[in-house]
């Protein structure tokens, strides 16, 4: 079984960087990390990195997922190319691109990107974003999956992701204490379905809201409360019709042995109880 131990970072193409690095400094609140040629990489925690946009094609996406021995890379390598995975190799300078000591890279079942990566860097430069948007940290993605249950049953025997609740059909997958890291949804193609960072308070969602509507951001869901994670919530546009969402206040699950998965259904009362309703065209890709 494949260990994952945290998401790491996500990488999307776009065809505008300059108007991308704009959105994620002085919307998204992140803060520039470094620049490269044809790159920008971003800090939203203690990390050297957590989201790189590079020029190129918007639909070239991938999520990196840590791991947390080098020899996991040749145990997950193997695994996944006995089960029909083609698997690559990460060269020297590829890893350095990605502020990693080495890695490999796939496509899961639905055609999803999938970069497992040891030792991401750490910066000893902390986080302080350009907007002051409450980031704590980056802390989830959203996956476009063509056919649910192959792709829990995936995430859930390939790997040590469990399900912690479902909307639907739709699985909202842990691989530690907190709710959820991976969240599936339906959907015709493969893609990250959006990308959540953390925030500290419900206030900061509520002044992201203001901020970012007064500005015409396209809302997409929200503010709102996941009955699921117990988490407040806001998804937002960003370039490219990427989804992000901010949350606060997420559900840990400490004990293993007394919790339950619950099935919620797919429908506004089971994404948001207070009510809201999703713009359903750009929250289901």
């Amino acid at each position: 079984m494949i260990k994952l131990a945290d998401v790491s970072y996500v990488r999307l193409g776009t065809r505008d960087l300059e108007g991308a690095t704009h959105f994620a400094t002085g919307y998204l609140g992140l803060d520039v990390a470094e620049r490269a040629k044809g790159a920008v990489y971003f800090k939203s925690d203690e990390r050297e990195h957590t989201l790189c946009y590079v020029e190129g094609d918007p639909a070239d996406q991938a999520v990196g997922f840590e791991v947390e021995q080098q020899g996991d890379l040749d145990v997950a390598a193997a695994q996944l190319e006995t089960l029909g995975h083609a698997v690559a190799r990460g060269s020297q300078s590829d890893a350095a691109l990605r502020k990693v000591r080495d890695f490999i890279s796939f496509r899961d079942p639905s055609g999803n990107r999938i970069e497992l990566a040891w030792r991401p860097g750490y910066s000893g430069r902390r986080y302080h974003g350009q907007r002051d948007a409450g980031v704590t940290g980056f802390s989830h993605v959203g996956l476009c999956s063509t056919d649910l249950v192959r792709d829990e049953a995936f995430w859930t025997q390939v790997t040590n992701a469990q399900v912690s609740d479902r909307i639907g059909d739709a699985p909202l997958l842990r691989i530690d204490e907190v709710h959820h890291t991976i969240a599936l949804f339906p959907s015709a193609k493969p893609g990250i379905q959006h990308i959540n960072h953390q925030v500290e308070t419900g206030d900061d969602i509520m002044r992201s809201f203001n901020f970012l509507k007064q500005r015409q951001v396209k809302m997409v869901f929200g503010p709102g409360r996941h009955p699921t994670s117990s988490a407040k919530f806001l998804y937002f546009e960003g370039p490219d019709g990427m989804v992000f969402e901010y949350s606060s206040g997420v559900r840990e699950i400490a004990d293993e042995l007394l919790w339950r998965e619950r099935q919620f259904v797919f429908e506004p009362k089971g994404f948001c109880k207070w009510g809201a309703k999703p713009a359903i065209a750009e929250f289901n890709k």
